[in-house]
C-alpha cells in the first residue's frame, strides 16, 4: 500500500466501514485521516511532510511551549 494516505508522523491510515440508514442498511465506506502538507525541521533539515491535522497541533504546542529552549524535537517552520 502507497503511503499517500498516512500520517508520516503517527502512521495513521485509511479505516474501513459502513455507513448505516436509518433502516439500519449497511453500505461500505472509506474513513480518510485529514492530512495537510507541512514543512517540518528535523535534525537540522526542513522537509515537506503529509500530517494529520491531530499532529499538526502537537507540533505547534510543543513549539509554543519550547521557544526559549532549543528545539531537539521537529518543529513546524512558518511558511
Amino acid at each position: 500500500m502507497s503511503s499517500g494516505m498516512k500520517c508520516e508522523n503517527c502512521g495513521k491510515g485509511v479505516m474501513y466501514g459502513h455507513n448505516m440508514s436509518h433502516a439500519k442498511n449497511r453500505t461500505n465506506r472509506v474513513f480518510v485521516p485529514n492530512l495537510h502538507p507541512a514543512r517540518v525541521i528535523i535534525g537540522g533539515v526542513m522537509k515537506r511532510v503529509r500530517l494529520c491535522t491531530k499532529c499538526l497541533r502537537m507540533l505547534k504546542k510543543t513549539r509554543v511551549k519550547k521557544e526559549a529552549a532549543p528545539r531537539t524535537q521537529p518543529t513546524i517552520a512558518t511558511a
